[in-house]
């Protein structure tokens, strides 16, 4: 199925929420929108009036997730609705499209059905999740994670940002605390369109990706304690430097992974993003090092192997340089498939409506994977210029933004069983 997407629309939707926010840019057009804060109930309230310009009955759960339900004329009001969406939280200074995209699009699907009298057999609901990015609360993913149980409500109020403030002390300021729990487990399908944030679909000229695995995560926290000792006075020969066993773990997770890439699985990566060194001074041996690994596959077997050879890599740091080391695993999700269903639908839709569309994996995480643990989802890409993302330069062409989300309208009408 084709449906009437109005581009226009779409755009001014996507334009007006990037206002909410905005930053100077040397290049590009940026936003910082946290949860809870004033630039983000000014996007939450611009939505939930374009919901209910659209018609949309919305409601906002006790996390502050926001959702519009359109029941067509003629449905079965209580059957499982096919969701849609994504969020409208950002990055600080991070770019326009990253989950406005795929909220609006999810409206604008509603929008084109409506538009062109088409009536699916079930409620269709639009969603935008809290705090996706996870900037100010928790680690990211937050309102799916309690709209499938997986966190329930009170631990999620009660956390906390950096200057004490807990996630309902937040929501309550903007007006967006509201009541019960969003459960996505009662949908019988849930799509997300998203940027894709790398470059497989500019580099094949594709408009539309369908996603066929959502990337596996694995965070590693490593300490390596060597002895802190005056940089001036201590003998080459005499020093247990923990930063230069640091230095070298960064290499050796860099050669791990490089090497499943080149042996096993092309999409695995390995990451040392951060290190915090104490005492941290000019003059000062370092004497500790703390290190954050992230590892990522769509295949856990590959990330298995990374895990294993920063392991080895500790062991040997330990036997050559005399420093201790210590490593905890505190986040490690599974790679998430997608539902056959819905991507055969994607790629119909895609076909229906004079659109190429190409399978490809997701490197990023995003709200779908906590859905896919619940009922059927799928994870739909529009391109992104240079695969630039969390960052003013983000920029997917607003042909790209309309045709994918021609294709998520199309998905969805078969979904919900609108002939």
């Amino acid at each position: 199925m084709d449906l009437p997407v109005d581009a226009d629309r779409l755009r001014d939707d996507i334009e007006a929420t990037a206002a909410f926010g905005d930053v100077d840019a040397a290049a590009g057009r940026g936003r910082t929108v946290l949860a809870g804060t004033e630039a983000n109930r000014r996007a939450r309230e611009y939505l939930v009036d374009r919901l209910d310009a659209a018609g949309l009955d919305v409601t906002v759960d006790a996390v502050g997730n926001v959702a519009g339900r359109w029941v067509p004329e003629g449905a079965d009001s209580e059957a499982a609705p096919v969701a849609a969406g994504s969020h409208l939280d950002s990055v600080p200074e991070g770019g326009i499209f990253d989950g406005p995209l795929g909220v609006y699009a999810a409206l604008e699907a509603v929008r084109a059905m409506r538009d062109a009298g088409v009536t699916p057999d079930r409620p269709v609901v639009v969603v935008s999740f809290t705090e996706e990015e996870g900037q100010r609360f928790a680690d990211g993913l937050l309102g799916s994670s309690v709209a499938v149980g997986e966190r329930t409500v009170d631990e999620a109020l009660a956390l906390e940002d950096d200057d004490g403030v807990t996630l309902g002390e937040a929501l309550e300021s903007i007006g967006f605390r509201g009541e019960g729990r969003l459960d996505a487990s009662g949908w019988d399908a849930f799509y997300e369109l998203h940027i894709e944030q790398d470059t497989a679909l500019e580099a094949a000229g594709v408009p539309v990706g369908v996603v066929t695995t959502i990337t596996g995560i694995t965070h590693l926290d490593v300490e390596i304690r060597g002895e802190a000792n005056h940089a001036g006075a201590t003998h080459m020969h005499d020093r247990t430097d923990a930063l230069a066993a640091a230095a070298e773990l960064v290499l050796d997770v860099e050669a791990a992974a490089t090497d499943v890439v080149d042996t096993t699985s092309d999409s695995a990566v390995g990451t040392v993003g951060s290190l915090d060194v104490s005492p941290n001074a000019t003059n000062v041996v370092p004497g500790r090092v703390e290190a954050g690994v992230d590892v990522r596959d769509a295949e856990y077997g590959s990330m298995e192997a990374i895990v294993d050879a920063v392991r080895d890599a500790l062991a040997r740091l330990e036997d050559e340089r005399g420093v201790d080391t210590a490593c905890s695993r505190p986040f490690d999700l599974a790679p998430t498939p997608m539902a056959e269903r819905l991507r055969e639908a994607a790629h119909r839709a895609g076909e229906a409506a004079g659109l190429e569309t190409m399978d490809l994996h997701s490197g990023a995480a995003h709200d779908t994977m906590h859905v896919a643990s619940v009922t059927d989802a799928s994870l739909l890409f529009a391109p992104s210029r240079d695969g630039i993302s969390h960052n003013p330069r983000e920029w997917t062409d607003w042909d790209d933004c309309a045709d994918a989300t021609r294709v998520l309208a199309g998905a969805l009408a078969e979904t919900a069983g609108a002939e």
